[in-house]
């Protein structure tokens, strides 16, 4: 139940300052049957848009048998499903592969999206 306490934080949050990541994304690369994407889209997906990352980074879904979109550029093709990469001006700023669980998750991708922000300031 953590995203209930993101939830919240992030409605106080919204009426804040603006978050300066504006253009980063967070691309999730999934494909029918994956277990681990429906797990993840049953414990996050719906508090994402809600959280302060879902607003610094959000979502872009793409199947990961479709050509990469040519305003992205990744540093290789992602091989497992889910895979979530995270770009900034469609420049890929890092990944995670894989979803170990909402409590692994959300600080993973803290990490990666305050790797990001340097580079924004």
């Amino acid at each position: 139940m953590r995203h209930l306490g993101k939830i919240f934080l992030a409605s106080a949050l919204l009426w804040s300052s603006p978050v300066t990541a504006a253009e980063l994304q967070l691309l999730m690369f999934e494909q029918p049957g994956c277990l681990y994407c429906a797990r993840w889209n049953a414990e996050v997906a719906p508090a994402y848009p809600l959280t302060e990352e879902g607003r610094a980074a959000p979502l872009r879904r793409l199947q990961l048998r479709d050509p990469v979109p040519e305003d992205i550029r990744l540093v290789s093709p992602p091989v497992f499903t889910p895979t979530f990469v995270l770009v900034r001006d469609g420049q890929e700023q890092g990944r995670l592969e894989g979803y170990p669980g909402e409590d692994f998750f959300w600080p993973l991708l803290d990490e990666l999206i305050d790797s990001a922000r340097p580079a924004l300031e």
